[in-house]
């Protein structure tokens, strides 16, 4: 008689369940042995989905109900009661309340920065307003005006800021000031192209209601009898006028420099010194964050503290270390209030701060729980901030040398322990070319999604520059701090350009190297979500899990290779329209006309130098040929038709799978598969073409990747594209 279970009347399918059943028992058992084993880490992802609850609002095709948020709030709080005596209920309400706080938090911030945005082209006509901010860049002035009064423009419709550039202003401004100024004003710019830098959502939340430039000299009017928070302007007449004396002091690129170092305004930068920043891979040293805070707070803490020590009868009786703290705490409050707090800034005073908290009450602080409560204050306050490359790059970084610290620290410590001055020179070098090493590949990723660039030298360029900053410029900040008040400020500028000079000139010669910059297609956003989940994964746990972290980031880092630039653009004004050809590269329309489209279009294909396609005749690969009245692109077997003159449209509709015209087409195309018009140029923004070789083409614009959301503005009504694309 045969034996086993399916002698005994078991079915096979029952087996097949009852495996299934055990292997996740098994697999569940595992997973909760990982996680109680981390149990002193779980702290940390609290600020992630608090985060990833704000990013689920920003990525988002439309406004969610805002009730969304509150009551997905509510329910974790009723599980986490129902479930209370059991930890993974507990641990799953957490969760799901960080998660719906990060969603309303995000709703009611787009709320609460609610502005009217200009509708359409205003001027030139003479704008009257208050200045806020003068900017001191190197082609003029750019100045940011509130209390606005535009003639034409209703009051409820009126922009709460504007932005005017001041080429050559015969007349010096200063915060406070009322001014009339005539100006043309324009809506702020949507992105360039689908998924690209989304300024106008930037400037919504900094309620930023138009731009635009000045076309007349400023005129000082007399003061308005409103009453306003006199503080933030004198802040910023400060700041202002420590630019213009550092710049007279130390004229050229290192006053700029310095400028950016004591002030946080870097426009004054000459555009061929940020380049080589950028290139050399020290760009980071004109951000203020947390090598400058800490620095201050170092140079601070240790200059009162052993000052301090000079008096025994202080000394002696007095906790002169938390003395020291204090002096070091009101050091950088001061430093990061002056210099118009960044996401970095803001992270690196928190973490900065509560490290001399710590201090005071003779406690040590958690470094990794530093970051976590930093970034969860900033996402609580400015959600947003998160979208931007300074948050994500300022935290990536620290996240991973916090993580590096905790591996590394043990070994350094033995490496340190009976070592002469040999050994703690080498061993500071090391230290100082791993933390380079470390904080670039971390902050590398969020480089490329957003500049497409990566500086292949910046460890031999950091090695010279980070030291030279923290034993010398930065003491001669602090110190020039402290002698502007008695007018003596020279002293400190002076040989603080000095150290300017040759970070300069390191980064003038780390730039000038063969292959110092590699530009790379940009990355899809599903690449930089997976390289992010990945990182923290590798770097907020600490048991021999976390090494599966690393596959996700290789997955987001593959991304790039995956991911395929559109086959043709045009952009929403329709003066530019681009193609690819054969070798890869874009060909465009235009040498000269949309700069800013022009410049983010190259720089997401990864392309340094433009392309011009003929106006006449045939490009070198055959794709392109033109006329008067348009071209003929051809690649993956498709017939795309780009049309200049209405006259090319009868042909063109009857032999072109894709339709790409400057014009409105009031006509049928029968063998387009797509037509994109001045029309939906004019109400979509820019649009995107991906040919594929089964006959099949993929259109999206910006409006439709972007989706119906508060800093979009809305649909124009038919009458008025039809006026303006006529017009």
């Amino acid at each position: 008689m045969a034996a086993g279970p399916t002698a005994q009347g078991e079915r096979p399918d029952r087996l097949g369940a009852d495996e299934l059943k055990r292997g996740a028992t098994m697999a569940a058992a595992w997973l909760a042995e990982r996680l109680a084993g981390e149990r002193d880490r779980w702290v940390l992802w609290i600020p992630v989905v608090l985060g990833v609850g704000a990013g689920i609002y920003f990525i988002l095709p439309s406004e969610p109900p805002v009730w969304a948020g509150p009551t997905t709030i509510v329910l974790a709080v009723v599980l986490g009661v129902l479930g209370r005596s059991r930890s993974a209920w507990l641990v799953a309400a957490i969760g799901l309340v960080a998660f719906g706080l990060g969603l309303t938090l995000a709703q009611q911030r787009a709320i609460a920065v609610t502005a009217p945005v200009l509708e359409r082209r205003w001027g030139p006509a003479e704008l009257t307003g208050r200045v806020v901010t003068v900017e001191i860049r190197a082609e003029g002035r750019r100045v940011t005006f509130d209390h606005l009064s535009l003639p034409g423009v209703p009051t409820t419709g009126t922009p709460a800021q504007v932005r005017v550039r001041l080429r050559k202003a015969t007349v010096e401004l200063q915060p406070g000031d009322r001014v009339a100024l005539r100006a043309i004003l324009l809506p702020p710019p949507p992105p360039a192209a689908p998924g690209a830098y989304d300024f106008q959502r930037q400037a919504y939340f900094d309620r930023l209601g138009a731009v635009g430039y000045a076309v007349g000299q400023p005129r000082r009017l007399a003061p308005g009898d409103d009453q306003p928070p006199e503080w933030r302007l004198r802040l910023n007449a400060a700041r202002q006028a420590m630019v213009e004396r550092i710049l007279a002091l130390v004229p050229g690129p290192a006053g700029a420099v310095a400028a950016a170092l004591m002030t946080g305004e870097m426009g004054s930068i000459p555009a061929d010194a940020m380049a080589a920043m950028r290139d050399s891979g020290l760009a980071h040293l004109l951000s203020i964050s947390g090598l400058h805070i800490g620095l201050v707070a170092g140079i601070v803490f240790v200059a009162v503290r052993r000052a301090l020590a000079l008096v025994p009868p202080l000394a002696l009786r007095f906790a002169i270390k938390k003395w020291a703290a204090v002096w070091a705490f009101l050091a950088i409050s001061f430093y990061t209030l002056f210099t118009a707090p960044s996401a970095p800034t803001q992270r690196s005073w928190l973490m900065t701060s509560i490290v001399l908290f710590a201090i005071l009450v003779d406690r040590t602080a958690i470094t990794m729980r530093l970051v976590a409560w930093a970034a969860f204050a900033i996402v609580v306050i400015f959600p947003e901030s998160m979208l931007g490359p300074s948050f994500q790059m300022s935290f990536g970084a620290v996240v991973a040398l916090i993580a590096g610290w905790e591996v590394m620290r043990e070994p350094l410590a033995r490496w340190r322990g009976g070592g002469g001055w040999l050994r703690r020179i080498a061993l500071g070098l090391a230290g100082t070319g791993m933390t380079t090493l470390i904080a670039g590949f971390a902050s590398a990723p969020y480089a490329l999604y957003h500049f497409n660039r990566f500086a292949a030298y910046g460890l031999a360029a950091n090695l010279i520059a980070v030291p030279l900053t923290g034993m010398w410029v930065m003491p001669c900040v602090v110190l020039c701090f402290l002698l502007w008040p008695f007018g003596l400020e020279s002293w400190a500028l002076i040989p603080m350009g000095w150290g300017n000079d040759i970070i300069l000139a390191v980064a003038r010669e780390v730039a000038g190297w063969t292959g110092a910059v590699a530009l790379l297609p940009a990355m899809p956003a599903w690449g930089l979500v997976a390289i992010t989940l990945g990182g923290l994964w590798l770097c907020l746990w600490r048991t021999r899990w976390r090494l599966a972290g690393m596959p996700i980031i290789a997955i987001g880092l593959g991304s790039i290779l995956l991911h395929r630039e559109p086959d043709v653009l045009v952009s929403g004004d329709a003066k530019l329209i681009a193609v690819r050809g054969a070798d890869g590269l874009m060909q465009l329309s235009s040498e000269r006309a949309a700069p800013l489209t022009r410049d983010t279009w190259l720089r997401r294909a990864g392309q340094e130098e433009q392309v011009a396609w003929p106006k006449f005749g045939s490009s070198a690969d055959g794709r392109l040929t033109c006329d008067a009245k348009g071209c003929i692109y051809t690649a993956r077997g498709h017939v795309v038709a780009l049309v200049r003159d209405v006259a090319a449209l009868t042909e063109d509709c009857r032999l072109a799978t894709v339709v790409v015209a400057i014009v409105p087409v009031r006509r049928a195309c029968p063998s387009a598969i797509a037509v994109i018009d001045r029309f939906a140029l004019w109400r979509d923004g820019g649009h995107a073409v991906w040919l594929d070789k089964d006959g099949a083409a993929r259109v999206e614009s910006v409006r439709a990747h972007r989706g119906e959301r508060p800093w979009v503005p809305p649909l124009p009504t038919p009458r008025a594209a039809r006026a303006r694309s006529e017009g």
